[in-house]
């Protein structure tokens, strides 16, 4: 990532004649928010030096009586927003507080995101931390939805039906090929090196976008700005996009898989040919603390009612808390088809975009240093490796499986949280805040009726 000044962030505006700067960040539950400035003398300066002010409590923060915050323009993440009619240059921002010291805010979290990379340099030695994210959303012609006192229904209207599972189906039955590739140059725009683009498995308009790998915080931004691009884009097309983890019944879930690895002195740290997977020790160890830990990560990495809807046996679906090179029921796959040493990795296939991406990309790394601190070895806790089909294994009652609700989830996380303070990345405060705020969607969700109990009861 670049390294930019105020100075070079004023050649830029003045070289792309820029009439608006523009600040985003994402609320504690991962919804963007922005605030737009006219560019004037001495704005990038101004902006760097005091900020601008927000009502914090807004964005799902802090209590309303102390909610006073600021955001600051992370120079280093100047881009031209591609979606603006007014020549506009986007930054994400810092959150900090109001005191004298501009001290960061402990629940932003770009700013958990720099502490946590800090910590694993400290802890295992190594550089950084890679991430490739996979982006599985559905593409659909109309939607309609409403729930009130009176009323709870949705209708989306799909203009592809295939009969069979519609994996990287061709052209002309893949009828948004053409729209991918301009979501690429988008991607493109914004920074965001894409690996390939095909048809999912949905027979109904399931799409996904790999991209290439990104440090931890650029990863957090990649996966907003990946959004931000692809909701953009359909509203231009008069479309409808949907990352909701499973939008549709009987029909294949949306997942955000990660792929992961640790570099250190710039060579790859899991790599060791010859072992399971070419994954060696601390890679395994990292695997041990993600799986010891998984119910707990499910609250930041499935943190909707709808995750839970997805997370089911069938449909590919990451249910066991077990890795494997071959089983992508398992939580952890290591992909048979890698050749380069320097691309050795696993696969976190349980996340789902209605995650935080920070936090929920934060929590994982924790988990794997805890597994490396406490040296959790996969193999001795039961987490595999399994190759074959978790369903037909005769040990298969021995198996730990991910949660089956966001409130198991909530439940794990209060009693499995240790992990996520060190370094004082996590505090108690944003977990219990964390825990609060999904209760209340649970509770929201659980009190409404819903349209199936209709047909289930109305007449019973």
């Amino acid at each position: 990532m670049a390294k930019l000044t105020p100075e070079e962030v004023n050649l830029l505006i003045k070289e792309k004649n820029i009439e608006v700067i523009d600040l985003k960040a994402i609320d504690l539950t991962g919804r963007l928010h922005h605030i737009s400035l006219p560019v004037k003398e001495g704005i990038i300066e101004k902006l760097v030096k005091e900020g601008v002010g927000f009502d914090g409590s807004s964005y799902g923060f802090r209590k309303v009586e102390n909610s006073d915050m600021i955001l600051i323009p992370d120079l280093n993440t100047a881009v031209i927003d591609p979606f603006r009619e007014a020549p506009t240059l986007s930054f994400y921002s810092h959150i900090v507080l109001t005191d004298d010291a501009r001290t960061p805010f402990p629940q932003d979290g770009r700013y958990l995101a720099k502490k946590a990379e800090a910590l694993l340099k400290e802890v295992t030695g190594c550089d950084k931390s890679w991430w490739g994210p996979e982006f599985e959303f559905y593409i659909f012609s109309n939607v309609d939805y409403d729930t009130r006192t009176a009323t709870s229904f949705y209708k989306v209207e799909h203009a592809e039906e295939f009969t069979k599972k519609a994996y990287h189906a061709a052209n002309p039955f893949d009828i948004y090929d053409d729209f991918r590739d301009e979501a690429c140059r988008y991607f493109k725009k914004l920074g965001i090196d894409v690996k390939y683009h095909h048809h999912e498995v949905g027979e109904r308009g399931q799409q996904e976008i790999e991209t290439y790998f990104s440090d931890l915080l650029s990863t957090g931004d990649n996966i907003v700005s990946a959004k931000y691009a692809l909701f953009n884009l359909a509203r231009m097309k008069d479309l409808f996009v949907t990352f909701m983890p499973k939008p549709m019944y009987h029909q294949a879930g949306n997942g955000m898989h990660l792929h992961l690895y640790l570099t250190k002195n710039g060579k790859n740290a899991f790599y060791q040919k010859g072992e399971y997977g070419n994954i060696n020790e601390l890679g395994r160890f990292f695997i041990g603390g993600m799986l010891k830990h998984g119910p707990a990560l499910s609250a930041f990495t499935n943190p909707s009612t709808n995750s839970y809807k997805r997370l089911v046996p069938g449909f590919e679906a990451p249910v066991a808390l077990t890795y494997g090179q071959g089983n992508r029921a398992s939580a952890i796959r290591i992909p048979k088809y890698i050749s380069n040493p320097d691309e050795t990795r696993f696969e976190y296939r349980p996340p789902d975009a209605t995650a935080n991406p920070y936090l929920a990309t934060v929590a994982m790394l924790l988990a794997g240093i805890d597994g490396v601190v406490n040296k959790i070895d996969p193999i001795k806790e039961g987490f595999g490796p399994f190759d074959r089909n978790i369903q037909d294994e005769s040990e298969a009652d021995k198996i730990q499986f991910l949660p089956k609700s966001l409130t198991e989830s909530l439940n794990a996380l209060k009693h499995d949280y240790e992990f996520l303070l060190k370094g004082n990345i996590f505090t108690e405060e944003l977990i219990d805040q964390w825990i609060r705020v999904k209760n209340e969607e649970v509770k929201s969700i659980a009190t409404m009726p819903h349209p199936y109990e209709y047909k289930m009861y109305f007449t019973l």
